[in-house]
């Protein structure tokens, strides 16, 4: 699944090539793609003649802001977008495409089908489901230490599952988390109410770093992740965690072991994070 940094770097490449251009019409080949409103035709109408004035992130959501709206778009497992000329032939699994005014069209892929799309009045989308359940995201002024500490602090679930919870902080995925506690010396096995705040502090200061280093290399690539202009993330080569499994740490040299934590993958370095 694409993370903050993937979304990130998605956004980026996106707004230098759509933003400013115009919606004519919307076609969609797989209508459960769209949530909100949950009449397609709706949806097909209302974007006509939107233009896309910015696109933002909060989390691992995209948010494309039109003249009246806001489109909030979750990638999930395999979703990806691309720009083509209306003349190129539409490859297998496009759900969903965006015809502009200048030619062009911008569209959806997912060979899963768990990409999600909803359609908001400007204003709505925070205060409305998927976006009003996330924590704050990690570059926000909002991810206030003190904050962070007391919803982990007041839970005994394990620290890995509390930091995949996207209501906790948005934007953390497996392999940033992996990295995260590597990093900060924490077993994921830790449960949240054990850890003391100066440990919390470590957790915040590498889920910062490693995500900001990740965004500068423009993501991680596990299986088919690419940006919307087909290059690949270059931060698996900086990995110190996750997919290092019988491989030397870079810390200590013993080797990286695998297993699994709140039921995911999980890569741990078992004399650096006690």
């Amino acid at each position: 699944m694409p993370e903050l940094p993937e979304v990130e770097t998605i956004r980026k490449t996106l707004k230098q090539l759509v933003v400013n251009k115009t919606i004519k019409e919307v076609s969609v080949y797989w209508p459960n793609i769209i949530k909100q409103p949950d009449d397609v035709e709706a949806f097909k109408h209302l974007l006509a003649g939107e233009k896309i004035d910015d696109i933002k992130r909060k989390g691992k959501f995209l948010l494309f802001e039109l003249t009246n709206f806001v489109l909030v778009s979750h990638l999930r497992m395999e979703g990806k977008y691309g720009v083509f000329k209306e003349t190129e032939p539409v490859i297998k699994h496009t759900h969903v495409i965006f015809h502009l005014s200048n030619g062009e069209q911008l569209r959806y892929n997912d060979v899963r089908k768990f990409g999600t799309m909803h359609l908001f009045e400007k204003g709505a989308e925070l205060m409305s489901k998927p976006l009003s359940q996330l924590g704050p995201d990690p570059f926000e002024d909002s991810f206030n230490l003190d904050i962070f500490y007391e919803s982990i602090h007041k839970s005994d679930r394990v620290i890995k599952s509390i930091l995949l919870d996207q209501t906790i902080i948005a934007g953390l995925g497996n392999i940033y988390v992996d990295e995260t506690l590597y990093k900060a010396g924490i077993h994921p096995m830790r449960k949240g109410s054990d850890l003391t705040k100066a440990e919390v502090e470590q957790i915040q200061h590498f889920a910062v770093e490693t995500l900001a280093e990740a965004v500068e290399q423009g993501g991680t690539t596990i299986r088919s992740y690419v940006n919307t202009q087909g290059q690949i993330g270059m931060f698996q080569q900086q990995l110190y965690a996750y997919g290092q499994e019988n491989k030397p740490c870079k810390k200590c040299g013993n080797p990286i072991a695998k297993t699994k934590v709140a039921g995911r993958g999980t890569h741990i370095c078992n004399t650096c994070q006690i």
